[in-house]
């Protein structure tokens, strides 16, 4: 209450419009309790007894006009005077109440579509990352006699497959750029090892890239600060990266650098990754070098390592299909939602009827 008492907020009731009015600008919700906001949204509180389900849709169908209303050179805002005025339709109540009744049931209906298919996402994602934890660690032979890795995050791998440190697999590469000029890549735990020109980063550059770190194409890159997340993967070319990541090049050419990519960013190393991390709580977590060497890793033959990695493209390639075509079907649904709150709230669609029925 003095946090409240000492601030120039002011309450709003239960049912107002609560509107984003900073980057994002036009984001929307119905305040379901009294309730008041920070300076970054508005609550629009009604003047009469109109149907607040109504206003949302409209003001929902007037986002881009709302947006290209915001002003600023850091970040755009969307003033008081500017949003006053935005001009809104005021049919009558029972007519606001028909048009929201129709929206809520049929965006009800898109909602719960999409939903299904983004959980149809989920599950293809869930198999794509269990194919690929069983290959690399179990190899392609069910047959294949098994034995103790003697490593607690392996458990059994095939009788024939060596496990080794990291260390005797890898050594740290330190070399510097003198110009800057290399490509720059960026690690994420999302993407791997990508250009960061590819990547929507809006974090400080440095001026210059000189001294950044330089990698080859097959290197691994461990983003040291986020590893504890899974930022890290092999190169897909030559480039430079952040001083404060850690590079290491194979000691051997016998080696399929994708077979590492694959194994080091399932969730099962990630894991064994923060066991070695070094920090005072979880966002703090670094992999330093000599932690990263002591980190025991499977290692076939370079032959298997081919066949686990073109057998995983192939069938990685089969769920990546599919999920394009459901993105592309949500993407569909969402346009088709947002077309239908416009024409119901604009008249161009009569509700009323198909409301009774």
């Amino acid at each position: 209450m003095e946090g409240y008492n000492s601030c120039g907020t002011s309450m709003a009731p239960s049912g107002s419009l609560v509107l984003s009015t900073r980057a994002p600008i036009g984001h929307l919700a119905i305040a379901g309790t009294d309730m008041c906001t920070n300076q970054g949204c508005r609550c629009l509180v009604f003047r009469a007894d109109d149907d607040s389900h109504f206003f949302y849709y409209q003001l929902l169908a007037a986002r881009l006009e709302l947006e290209s209303l915001g002003q600023g050179s850091t970040f755009k805002e969307l003033g008081r005077g500017n949003l006053e005025g935005v001009c809104l339709a005021t049919p009558s109540i029972s007519e606001q109440r028909a048009i929201a009744a129709f929206l809520d049931r049929e965006t009800g209906r898109i909602d719960a579509l999409i939903a299904k298919k983004e959980r149809q996402i989920e599950l293809l994602q869930e198999k794509r990352a269990a194919l690929i934890s069983h290959a690399v660690t179990n190899g392609l032979d069910p047959d294949e006699p098994m034995k103790d890795s003697g490593v607690d995050w392996l458990g059994e791998v095939p009788e024939h497959w060596c496990v080794y440190r990291s260390k005797l697999l890898f050594r740290e590469a330190n070399d510097r750029s003198t110009t800057g000029e290399e490509t720059l890549l960026t690690v994420s735990h999302i993407t791997g090892v990508t250009r960061r020109s590819e990547k929507n980063v809006t974090m400080f550059m440095a001026e210059s890239l000189e001294g950044y770190k330089k990698c080859e194409a097959g290197d691994l890159v461990i983003n040291t600060m986020w590893a504890w997340m899974g930022a890290m993967g092999i190169a897909p070319e030559r480039g430079i990266v952040s001083p404060s990541y850690n590079v290491y090049q194979f000691r051997s050419e016998e080696n399929e650098p994708s077979f590492y990519d694959y194994l080091f960013r399932t969730g099962q190393f990630v894991a064994e990754v923060i066991c070695h991390s070094k920090g005072v709580w979880l966002s703090r977590l670094r992999l330093y070098p000599e932690a990263f060497f002591e980190i025991r890793i499977p290692c076939p033959s370079q032959r298997e390592q081919h066949e686990i990695v073109y057998f995983i493209q192939k069938e990685t390639g089969n769920y990546e299909t599919l999920q394009r075509k459901i993105e592309k079907s949500i993407e569909k649904l969402r346009e088709y939602r947002t077309a239908l709150i416009s024409a119901a709230v604009t008249g161009k669609i009569d509700v009323r009827e198909e409301l009774v029925s």
